[in-house]
Parts: structure tokens; sequence; C-alpha cells
């Protein structure tokens, strides 16, 4: 309609253009130049119109391309889904987008200049999150810059969104409000993967420090880049001592080549593996590790290796006490079966040595050898007897002190014999202790015989008896005879394993047992060619324990 009204105004005015300037032409224009004059008037009218024409058209090719790139930039906006909201100075919407919209439930209402506040009455859902707006919009003027701020808007299922907002000023030349621009982006699902991250690091974080194995990590060629506080713990090092430093330089000689092969192994196969080794601790003794090395993998390449150490010297000592306990089984089913048979023809056999020594005097060193052997076997079936068959122990109150000095005095003799000392030392006091003495006796009598006959000539057999801790007793048993091997310390105690020739193994394995039933210890150390020392600790008597002990051996 408005396009009609401008050309029939165009045609108007020219008409009214074309004769009325036709006729002042021709009023006032001489004759010989009129011809002249209406020709330089119509070019005139060609030139202007042209113009207008000229600069109608371009403002509309600029009105044109304004609305196309309007139209594009609300396209663009009404796409995203994040905030975006325009506002004058005074706090007035002038655009917003449909996601905007859409969030606060504005999508029906005409929002176009009103504030904050004035939506705020439109919804009392999200009353709180416009008047935040509106506190927030302050800080901004207040600052003059772009301010960040995270604003978490309520959604009526219930749950947040959480938006990383930026309100950025605008101002006038003569620096007066011009508007405010507000763009806000979803960060509610980075927050949450963040969250799980940082939770992530924390559980391993706990798994690494408070893991009760000992836990490390090594790179590609074996070093050493991170220990957890067991590693101290467990082999008595700190870690600074060993960060840093390759696996292979603090291994025993006999594991370098075996871990350094695993750790390939793992690094090419990808594969967990685990091993056993056996390590010094810091303090000399050995302890067992279970290790298990993982790859380390990261983004399908393998970084390093995780490893696991666990302290499993104590399960396999117990292993080695369980396979003793079965050998002691084995032992106690073959001595109950045998040495009652074996005792009753030794009785008799004793019996007629003694007669015949009696009535032939001519071959009484034939009768004295055989007395000695038959007394030897004797004894070796009593300690079987004693492996074998439940004791009903009766504890009583006796002095630690009389029983070893009985002990001495039987052995006293003995020891002269082989030119040996007993030396005995020990507090003056009385020392009670809750016992079954003749098994006390026996235990002495074993352990200070084995120092006697492991001694030379002229040396010397210690015993020292002592209070210790508040409610217990040590004795120790010293020689310097010849001592014994690691290897076979190791294996004292075991059931028919002795270093005598003519040993049976079974004296020990009984002290051991005798020991155990008297709620003790007891410890050996020696060194080859340098003694030996036995140390046994027993609790001491109270007033108020009267107790009746069994000990029983496995059928």
């Amino acid at each position: 309609m408005k396009k009609r009204r401008l050309l029939i105004f165009y045609f108007i005015a020219s008409f009214i253009w074309i004769y009325g300037t036709n006729y002042v032409v021709h009023l006032l224009t001489p004759a010989p130049f009129e011809f002249f004059v209406e020709r330089l008037k119509e070019i005139f009218y060609v030139v202007v119109t042209g113009a207008v024409f000229y600069s109608f058209i371009r403002k509309t090719e600029e009105l044109s391309t304004s609305k196309q790139d309007e139209k594009r930039l609300s396209t663009l906006i009404n796409s995203m889904v994040d905030i975006v909201v325009f506002k004058d100075g005074e706090g007035r919407w002038i655009e917003a987008n449909k996601f905007v919209l859409q969030l606060f439930q504005l999508e029906h209402i005409d929002y176009r200049g009103k504030k904050d506040s004035e939506l705020a009455e439109y919804t009392d859902f999200y009353r709180d999150s416009f008047r935040n707006c509106v506190e927030s919009d302050a800080e901004t003027w207040k600052n003059g810059k772009n301010t960040r701020v995270e604003e978490i808007i309520p959604l009526t299922n219930g749950t947040f969104k959480t938006f990383d907002t930026i309100k950025i000023p605008l101002y006038y030349s003569d620096g007066s409000r011009q508007g405010l621009v507000i763009i806000g982006r979803d960060i509610t699902e980075g927050i949450f993967v963040k969250k799980q991250l940082e939770e992530s690091q924390q559980q391993y974080k706990s798994l690494f420090k408070y893991n009760l194995d000992m836990v490390y990590m090594v790179d590609l060629n074996g070093t050493i880049i991170k220990l957890n506080p067991q590693f101290e713990q467990i082999t008595g090092y700190v870690s600074a001592e060993i960060i840093g430093k390759n696996i292979s330089h603090i291994l025993p000689e006999q594991y370098k080549e075996t871990v350094m092969q695993q750790i390939a192994t793992v690094s090419i196969d990808k594969k967990p593996v685990m091993y056993e080794i056996n390590i010094p601790h810091k303090t000399g003794k050995n302890i067992i590790l279970q290790c298990t090395f993982l790859p380390s993998i990261v983004d399908g390449k393998i970084a390093g290796i995780i490893g696991y150490g666990r302290d499993i010297t104590t399960l396999r000592q117990t292993e080695e006490r369980l396979r003793i306990s079965e050998k002691l089984s084995v032992v106690g089913e073959l001595s109950a079966s045998v040495a009652h048979e074996i005792r009753n023809p030794l009785t008799s056999l004793i019996g007629f040595v003694q007669l015949l020594q009696v009535e032939d005097q001519k071959h009484q060193f034939y009768y004295t050898i055989m007395m000695d052997e038959l007394t030897r076997i004797n004894h070796i079936v009593g300690e079987l007897l004693l492996l074998a068959k439940p004791q009903h122990l009766k504890f009583q109150k006796a002095d630690i002190k009389k029983i070893m000095f009985d002990v001495i005095s039987l052995l006293n003799t003995e020891a002269n014999l082989y030119n040996i000392q007993i030396d005995s030392h020990s507090a003056q006091q009385e020392l009670w202790i809750e016992c079954e003495p003749n098994q006390l006796k026996q235990l002495f009598i074993n352990l200070i015989k084995n120092a006697i006959e492991a001694s030379t000539s002229g040396q010397k057999v210690q015993v020292l008896i002592e209070k210790v801790e508040k409610d217990k007793i040590s004795i120790a048993i010293k020689d310097v005879g010849i001592g014994i091997s690691k290897e076979r310390l190791e294996k004292i105690g075991e059931p028919f394993y002795s270093s005598k020739e003519k040993g049976t193994g079974l004296g020990l394995t009984v002290s051991f047992k005798i020991v155990q039933s008297h709620n003790g210890t007891i410890q050996f150390e020696s060194k080859l060619n340098q003694g030996t020392s036995v140390h046994i600790v027993l609790p001491m008597y109270k007033e108020n324990a009267n107790r009746t002990g069994s000990q029983t051996e496995p059928n």
C-alpha cells in the first residue's frame, strides 16, 4: 500500500513539475532561449529523480542487509543453549534468546521493556533468581568492567543448573550507561565431571596412602618415582632414601635380573605379574614380600608400572609352623603305635642284662655297654611318648632359681668330665613362676647339655636369670662353642633334625613344646665358631592364678 502511494505521489509530482515549470519558462524566458531552458529543466529533472531513486534503492538494500544480519544473529542466538540477554542502561530487557525464555518460563510474556524486578512478579519459582540478577547487575555496573559470576538456577524438577555468566557493561561516549550484555554458559555437566574427577583422585590418593600393602610406582626403566607411607613401615627405609633410585639397585643380587624381566613382561604383555622375594629390612632381618606388578596405561599406552608389596613373613612362618605341627602329628601317631611296643620288650632286656651282671662277672664290660645302649633306647622311647600322648600338667608355684640350681647341680659332674665350667648368675630376690617343675628341669637339662657338648675344654657355659618388664622372667643360656650355621638355625626345633652324630632330633622339639605349654617364648641366636645363646621368657606367678593346664598333642 505504501509503495502505491509513493508511486502515485511521484507521478503527480512529475506532472506538476513538468507542466508547472513549462508554464513558468514560457512566461519568463525570452523566446530565443526558451528551447535551451526547457532542455536544461529536463536534464535537471532526470538528475534529481535519478539521485532520489539511487538513494532510495541504496537505503532499501542497506535495510534488507540489516534485516538479514539481524535475522542471522537472531537465529544464532536462539540456537544457542546459553543464556543471552540484552538490557538497556536502566536494566530493562531489550532482547533475549529462546533458551533463557524457556529457562525462566517467560515464553508467553511480553518481557521487552521490563526490569528483572518486574519479571520476578510473573513467577514465584524464579523470583529469587531474578532478585539475584539485580544484585549481580549492580555489582557489574559498580565494577565498571566485565564481571564473571557463577549462578545456580533451580529447575522445576528439583535439580539445579549452574551457569558461568559474563556480564559486559556498555557505555556511551559521555560515560553514561548504554546497555548490558549477559552471556551465561551451562557448566553443570562440567562441574559434575570435575567433581567426579576430584572424587576419583581422592579415592586414588586414599587407596595409595592408606593401603595396608606397600604401593610403589616405577617408570619403564625401573626407576622408583612414588612410594606410599606403608613402604617405610614394612621395609624400615624412608621414602626419600629410595625415590629416584632404580629398583634393581636396592634388591638382593639374586632377584635383580628376575624383577627387571618381570617389568619387561608387564611392559610388553600389559598384564599383571606376581612374584615373591626375600629382602632385608633396614634393621637387618629378612622379610618376605608377595609383589604384584600392574601396567599403568594412559591413552592406550603403558606409561609405567604400579607395584603392590604385601608382607607375608608372618604368613610363611605360620605355614612353616603348620608344616612342623603336621610333622609332629605324624611323629605323635608313629610314637603312639611304636613306643609302647618297644618299651615292653625293652623292660625285659634291661631286667635280663641286670641279672647277667650279677651272675656273670667275667663279661661285665659287655654288659655295661649293653646297659648304656638300652638306657639310651629307653630315653628315646620316653621322648617319643612325651610327644605322643596327651599329658595332664599340674601347674604349681615354684622358684625358678631353685629349679635351675637343681639342674646345674645334676649336670656339674658331666661338665667337669669335659672340663667345662657352668657359671650361674641370678637376681637376689626369689623369682616365682607357675609351672610344672619336672618339665622345666627337662627343658633346662636339654639346653645346658647341648651347651656343654658344643663347648671345648676350658670354656664356660653361662646361665643368667633376671626379671624383665613387670611380669616376666628371662633365662639365658650361653656358650662360646662351635655355634650353629644359619641354615641349621632355621630348622631348630624340627623333629628328627639334629646336628649331633647320635642325636635323634627330639630333644629340642620337646623343649619347644615345654616352653609353649608354659605360655613362654624361646629364641636361639648363634654364629658359627662364636657360640650360641638361648633366650627363654616365661610369665611370672600371679597371686590369683591357680590353674591346671593340659598339653595335648595331635593324634
